[in-house]
């Protein structure tokens, strides 16, 4: 199971706002999503799943802001790819919180 990270911006629209942008990459993911599980962060999306399905939603993810009129788009991925335990969202914050002083 990986985890990947995606921030997607777009460059070249006439507004600075670009949240238009990123509901739209929501709404690919959302049909796109199948059997995995994401979480929408202040500063991008993180998924979870088999590499090969994550590294697919992501490539339609980048291709929203372009059929919404933007001329250049800069998408960030970062993988974390796990392969000696199940590794999920939720237990990569729990191992982090345990540790944490109560």
């Amino acid at each position: 199971m990986a985890i990947l990270e995606i921030s997607i911006v777009p460059l070249g629209s006439a507004a600075t706002g670009i949240s238009e942008y990123v509901a739209g990459c929501l709404q690919e993911l959302e049909k796109s999503c199948g059997d995995v599980r994401y979480e929408l962060t202040a500063m991008g999306t993180i998924i979870e799943g088999e590499l090969d399905v994550i590294l697919a939603i992501a490539r339609k993810m980048h291709e929203v802001p372009f059929r919404k009129g933007a001329k250049r788009v800069l998408t960030t991925l970062r993988i974390d790819d796990r392969r000696d335990i199940m590794a999920s969202i939720e237990q990569k914050k729990s191992s982090v919180q345990a540790k944490l002083p109560l």
